[in-house]
């Protein structure tokens, strides 16, 4: 008897986005069928203005559609009203960007705990999770140092530890690699097939750099709105 595969964590079915109205109506999405299971790895790619940064969006419970279906393990994520879709994100999604978006004087603890403040955890537990998220990308002895005193890569790995702290299912990468050198993006690459790999965790990632891309399971490319393909890689 052949087993039952899992549902996939990820399904969307016919998702549009529409921007604006009448004459000025523009379609950023315009019918779209994705699955992506639990563990995978998947890269995102396509030209500017092909829809893939609204899909990024939608996914991660930040936009909505204008028709369609999104589930979230089995939630339907387009049937929940705002407040329901942030609790979504506050505790099974994460975030990664390409400009840090890390506040300037506070320290990488710190930073790391801001997620931690919207669980009303106690200091202690906020300071213990901080520390461990900051150990789990090789940043353990730079707890009290500001953005300013890191390199580009420790701020992207600071980034990455904060997306870590809550312990989400998923993770969203939009660029995480699109302010560094060669060689950073490869450590950077590294770190996160690193964590898809030990820790089980979901990893949807936008990026226009092919050699990046080749860290992922699949690559989706998206082009006027609709997928255009989705590759799996060889092993």
């Amino acid at each position: 008897m052949n087993a039952i595969p899992p549902r996939p964590l990820i399904s969307l079915e016919r998702l549009t986005k529409t921007y604006g109205q009448g004459d000025a109506a523009f379609q950023a999405l315009r019918g779209v069928d994705l699955t992506v299971r639990a563990g995978e790895f998947v890269a995102i790619m396509g030209p500017s203005g092909s829809g893939k940064s609204t899909l990024m969006n939608i996914l991660g419970c930040l936009d909505t559609p204008t028709t369609g279906s999104y589930r979230y393990d089995g939630i339907a994520v387009q049937e929940l009203d705002v407040n329901q879709r942030a609790l979504l994100r506050r505790h099974a999604l994460g975030f990664i960007f390409q400009g840090f978006n890390l506040l300037a004087r506070t320290s990488a603890l710190e930073n790391v705990e801001l997620p931690l403040l919207y669980r009303r955890l106690p200091r202690k537990v906020r300071h213990e999770k901080a520390r461990e998220a900051l150990a789990a990308v090789g940043l353990a002895d730079k707890h009290r140092n500001t953005p300013s005193e890191l390199s580009g890569g420790q701020q992207q790995r600071v980034a990455i530890a904060r997306a870590l702290v809550t312990e989400p299912r998923t993770l969203f990468a939009d660029e995480p690699t699109g302010n560094l050198d060669s060689t950073t993006t490869g450590e950077i690459m590294e770190l996160l097939s690193k964590l898809n790999a030990q820790r089980g965790i979901t990893l949807l990632m936008v990026t226009h750099e092919d050699d990046v891309a080749a860290y992922a399971q699949r690559t989706v490319h998206v082009k006027d709105g609709l997928i255009a393909s989705d590759r799996a890689h060889a092993a």
